[in-house]
């Protein structure tokens, strides 16, 4: 089945037993289902690594499976917890609500599985210090080879909680991912990835049209 139905779309598929996260995407349901890999640098004339994203959900979760193609993948070393996610190698799943009045909610995944959650309103300062609900975020990480895959599972009580869900078979979502590339001396740049390109001249995410939609769909 066809998930990518139009630009901007991804159809996610429902499934009957939960996922076992493990970071890697071992479990068998991924097989089957359709990678998202229509990402690119928005403000770059280059060709980006490839990127994979996929979705499955239950009655009571929601699933998402990175996987980033990456030679030489960048871990922040030190004590900034959470925060080292900045300044690494990650990707990234932003929700917002109906409205773009709304706060809309970051969750930005390094290669180690740190995550770092944030709270804003589109156009206003970042909530560094908001955590999603606990309990209700699952988050694993690996490296290989061939770069990193990043594996979660959001409850859909926390995403009704923060206004993101209505029952509506809608999740209203951007998709990225900072590579961060050594160049001279070892000087490390950010290089941003994409699933839509945002209507934004300079590199900017944190704006209504950086979204697509993930619609999930029953029907088997």
């Amino acid at each position: 089945m066809n998930c990518a139905t139009k630009k901007g779309e991804y159809i996610v598929q429902k499934i009957e037993n939960p996922i076992q996260i493990s970071g890697n995407g071992k479990d068998k349901a991924w097989n089957s289902v359709v990678t998202l890999s229509d990402f690119s640098y928005p403000w770059r004339e280059e060709n980006a690594p490839l990127t994979e994203f996929k979705a499955l959900y239950d009655d009571t979760h929601f699933y998402f499976l990175y996987r980033a193609i990456d030679a030489d993948v960048i871990t922040k070393e030190g004590t900034l917890a959470e925060k080292a996610a900045l300044n690494s190698d990650r990707v990234e799943l932003f929700f917002k609500g109906k409205d773009d009045v709304q706060p809309y909610y970051s969750l930005e995944l390094d290669a180690k599985g740190r995550t770092l959650d944030t709270k804003a309103n589109f156009g206003q300062k970042v909530d560094f210090d908001w955590t999603w609900p606990a309990n209700e975020l699952i988050v694993k990480s690996s490296v290989d080879e061939f770069g990193y895959w990043i594996e979660g599972s959001i409850s859909f009580a926390s995403l009704r909680q923060l206004g993101l869900y209505h029952d509506d078979n809608i999740l209203r979502t951007g998709l990225y991912r900072a590579e961060y590339v050594k160049g001279p001396n070892e000087k490390v740049s950010t290089k941003w990835i994409s699933w839509i390109k945002p209507d934004s001249k300079t590199p900017n995410f944190h704006i209504p049209s950086s979204f697509g939609t993930l619609v999930l769909n029953s029907k088997k």
